[in-house]
């Protein structure tokens, strides 16, 4: 295991160790940072979450909204084709390739392809418009075109786990239920769920965590209207050149991933027992 161990060390910890080092200075001068190990940097973000500024607690919420609404999204969007892809289809192979094909594109192609699509003259919206069907109302540069943005690109995050944990349901168990009077609906929540439980937690935790520091999607769809994390910390390096508040921030999203990390792993642990 060296190898892997070394290359985690060396372009993980090493870098996470000069964010945390930089997040104790404070700025020298223009752009200089001096090393005066003060946590003023992490007590001007609490002053500013509990107290009345707000400069940057709007932003961690809203970040956490786009968290929360992209995972659960791709989850709602995900799940129906994962289950239907591991139950019913006959060419899964073939299904999965098409879910695996934009992963070949860059991912600021994929971004920049929705910027077109969601242009109010594009032959889509001009058709809804002119047959009534629908109002041609502006989605690009607003926070929707960013969710409508984030569940496309992160889509194959949330099916390809979701696919390995169904695959290996015994749907005999389910059709057994179903054979004892159990209706549809309830055999999917008593047995076919449970059993998706660690596809859908792995699923959410692929989507949840590079969404809290998402940058391209709000900087192309949201027309970079709207902030969140990834945005203000990108601003605080290269326009306001505040590189010590700029790693406390990187630090303090890592500290919530931390948090959402654990406690993935204690809800794995639980399911794990009850199985």
């Amino acid at each position: 295991m060296l190898p892997a161990v070394a290359w985690y060390a060396l372009f993980f910890l090493v870098p996470l160790a000069f964010i945390a080092v930089t997040s104790l200075g404070e700025v020298s001068g223009y752009s200089d940072i001096a090393y005066t190990w003060t946590l003023d940097n992490y007590r001007y973000l609490w002053d500013d979450f509990v107290g009345d500024l707000h400069l940057y607690r709007d932003i961690f919420l809203e970040t956490l909204k786009l968290s929360v609404v992209g995972t659960l999204s791709t989850l709602v969007i995900g799940f129906p084709l994962a289950y239907y892809i591991a139950r019913y289809a006959k060419h899964k192979t073939l299904l999965l390739l098409l879910v695996i094909v934009p992963f070949w594109t860059s991912f600021l192609i994929r971004a920049y392809a929705w910027l077109i699509v969601l242009d109010p003259e594009f032959p889509v919206f001009r058709a809804l418009g002119l047959t009534g069907f629908m109002e041609r109302h502006e989605i690009l540069f607003t926070p929707n075109a960013v969710y409508i943005g984030v569940a496309y690109n992160y889509l194959p995050l949330m099916v390809l786990p979701l696919y390995a944990a169904l695959e290996r349901i015994d749907w005999s168990l389910v059709d057994a239920a179903q054979d004892l009077g159990d209706p549809p609906w309830r055999a999917f929540r008593r047995i076919t769920f449970p059993l998706a439980l660690p596809g859908v937690l792995a699923g959410s935790l692929l989507v949840f965590i590079p969404l809290t520091g998402e940058y391209i999607i709000p900087v192309i769809l949201g027309g970079n209207k709207t902030f969140y994390a990834g945005n203000l910390i990108a601003q605080q390096f290269l326009e306001s050149e505040d590189w010590p508040l700029g790693s406390a921030i990187a630090m303090v999203v890592i500290g919530a991933l931390t948090i959402a990390l654990v406690v993935y792993a204690r809800a794995l642990g639980r399911q794990e027992q009850h199985s």
